[in-house]
């Protein structure tokens, strides 16, 4: 089995074992406002530092190109309130506009 395998199966576990102990850690007590207002904002930040790290990076240096276009646009269509899937048609023409002029 390779190290790759072994990281993979390891980060599987330690995620069932987390999962597993938070219940048990908790036990039906409820957590206090605070931490409950922290845990809700989470999952938020995880999702937008994923979405400026794949539009804002390439390997390990930051890079201005076709996807910046297409997150402006995303987020236009975003303030604009249209629908979902308005705003992935609106980042992915966009994006492929820059493409085909650059």
């Amino acid at each position: 089995m390779s190290a790759a395998w072994e990281a993979v199966i390891a980060v599987g576990a330690g995620t069932v074992v987390l999962k597993a102990v938070g219940p048990v850690g908790v036990a039906g007590r409820r957590l206090p406002a605070r931490v409950n207002d922290l845990l809700t904002m989470v999952a938020p930040a995880i999702l937008a530092g994923l979405v400026v790290t794949e539009a804002f990076a390439s390997g390990r240096s930051l890079v201005f190109d076709a996807r910046v276009a297409g997150l402006g646009a995303g987020v236009i269509a975003v303030l604009l309130r249209a629908p979902l899937w308005a705003v992935v048609v609106a980042g992915a023409a966009a994006t492929a506009l820059v493409r085909l002029l650059s």
